[in-house]
């Protein structure tokens, strides 16, 4: 983790007694200044430390002038988690308070710690969350992309058969997409992104809140040949526009407002038609009119060999 480095703070207060419990502890995925006030009282106060990475943790707490004072911290990761999770268990039932921290984010988004948090909760203990920094989400705001619907899918699987069947259950998702890939792999998928939907609007973001920061948008096909995807260095975040549905057939919409208009007027018929197909108002309002005129004269043509007929 790159972290820019501020004047080094003085050393904390006396440490607190915190409650029993788990304390999950987001840590900034690049400005150290980013960390909370409330996720340093908790590192200078826990009874014992536990982290992804150990020098990452002790660099963090050492920029800000949080003492270890003697307490043990932990490594625990997804290699060592079957060895390192009953130690912190036991610690936690001996009526301690721990803090986690992984890498750089928020834990267990798209980082360790879920099966510590889940087991944890399940024997009993409490544990705390203590929001903060999160790729994912800082993505999502610089993106320009709609946020009121968003789903988080990770890492891509890493070979071509399974990412390209991975984009393919996703991709149609009514929501924003946000995913984390290897600066190596992000040209691979923007071309079977490509095989898929060209057109779809695409955000990559790299070295979020870091020096390098950069935004880079435009439709997969854009991206695609853009030069810059095949030396990409650093943490990536893609996010990809919500598909954007097939204009719908003429006759499917006229054949909607006849339906629609049979029990609605034709303003509430056009109201409705238009919030499902996700066209404007205005224009289904004139073809209703105008279907309603056309049904309006079959009604008062005369019907062929009937009394009035020629």
């Amino acid at each position: 983790m790159e972290l820019n480095l501020p004047s080094r703070l003085v050393a904390h207060v006396e440490a607190l007694r915190l409650d029993p419990g788990l304390y999950l502890v987001a840590t900034p995925i690049g400005t150290a200044r980013d960390i909370t006030l409330r996720a340093l009282d908790v590192l200078n106060s826990a009874d014992l430390l536990a982290a992804e990475d150990t020098r990452t943790l002790r660099h963090l707490m050492d920029i800000h002038g949080v003492p270890l004072r003697r307490r043990r911290l932990l490594s625990y990761h997804d290699h060592n988690g079957d060895r390192a999770r009953p130690v912190l268990l036991a610690a936690l039932a001996a009526g301690a308070s721990i803090a986690y921290a992984s890498d750089a984010g928020t834990p267990l988004v798209a980082d360790p710690g879920y099966r510590l948090a889940r087991d944890a909760a399940q024997a009993g203990h409490r544990v705390h969350v203590l929001p903060g920094p999160s790729a994912a989400l800082a993505a999502l705001s610089l993106s320009g992309l709609p946020s009121d619907r968003f789903l988080f899918l990770g890492f891509p699987p890493p070979t071509e058969a399974a990412r390209r069947a991975w984009l393919e259950q996703w991709i149609w998702t009514d929501a924003t997409l946000i995913f984390f890939e290897s600066p190596r792999r992000v040209n691979r998928i923007l071309e079977d992104l490509c095989e898929i939907d060209p057109n779809r609007y695409t955000v990559v973001a790299r070295e979020l809140t870091k020096k390098f920061e950069e935004i880079i948008r435009g439709s997969a096909a854009e991206l695609a040949a853009d030069p810059r995807m095949a030396a990409l260095k650093g943490e990536i975040v893609v996010l990809l526009d919500r598909a954007t549905p097939p204009a719908p057939e003429a006759d499917q919409v006229d054949s909607r407002l006849r339906d629609l208009m049979a029990h609605l007027s034709v303003r509430d018929a056009a109201k409705q038609a238009a919030e499902e197909f996700g066209l404007p108002r205005r224009d289904l309002y004139q073809r209703a009119l105008v279907l309603g005129r056309d049904q309006e004269g079959r009604q008062d043509r005369p019907e062929a060999g009937g009394a009035d007929g020629t």
